[in-house]
């Protein structure tokens, strides 16, 4: 790959990432929930599954599922029904009048589970239709036929893994400073209604959209 192509495929990468959605979201309603590490594990687990949708890409199995109808409609109602389970959850929260904790960076801090948060990364990176659509339309136009299809997608997914990293990290990291103010009860349950509006809302729009 040149310099050029590179340079293009850097800047559309960091465009995507830095752009607000469903990632983006997650990462912020779980650093509320569980802190720092919440929020940095939970994008781990959303980045993770990148190098998923790159060998997906790869292996040609997205030429099948743009063309079978039913595969891309069931992808598609999965990502919509954790999305809007998602938002229930927050409102869940909102209707129990519960106000969330932002866990302390000790190892004591009771609101952080590693599984939990990996898990809800990747199924909300691997579900997300947005994410697969993107991968199949966009990768190619970076491959070199001449080399291999799966080590270029990687390696593209690789920049695209580290860039996300890091602005999801520092996403949780402003959101951990603005603990003080997000703990207070009113603003927890304006937040937690936000962000489980939100969320319901992406997974319509996901389930509706043609």
């Amino acid at each position: 790959m040149g310099i050029a192509a590179l340079t293009t495929y850097l800047i559309a990468i960091t465009l995507l990432t830095i752009t607000p959605g469903v990632d983006t979201m997650l990462v912020i309603r779980n650093t509320a929930r569980g802190g720092w590490r919440d929020g940095a594990v939970s994008s781990l687990g959303i980045c993770s599954a990148l190098f998923l949708h790159a060998t997906i890409s790869a292996v040609g199995i997205s030429v099948i599922l743009l063309q079978a109808a039913w595969a891309f409609s069931l992808l598609k109602m999965a990502g919509a029904g954790y999305l809007i389970w998602l938002g229930l959850s927050s409102w869940r929260k909102v209707l129990k009048q519960e106000r969330f904790e932002i866990a302390n960076e000790s190892p004591s801090g009771g609101a952080f589970l590693v599984q939990r948060s990996l898990r809800e990364g990747f199924l909300s990176n691997i579900l997300n239709p947005k994410t697969a659509i993107f991968y199949m339309a966009f990768l190619p136009q970076f491959i070199n036929p001449a080399q291999s299809a799966l080590l270029q997608s990687l390696f593209l997914a690789g920049l695209h893994f580290v860039i996300a990293m890091i602005w999801q990290c520092l996403l949780a990291l402003m959101v951990k400073q603005l603990k003080r103010w997000l703990q207070r009860p009113r603003v927890s349950q304006v937040f937690d209604g936000v962000t489980g509006t939100v969320m319901i809302a992406l997974g319509l729009r996901v389930a509706t959209e043609g």
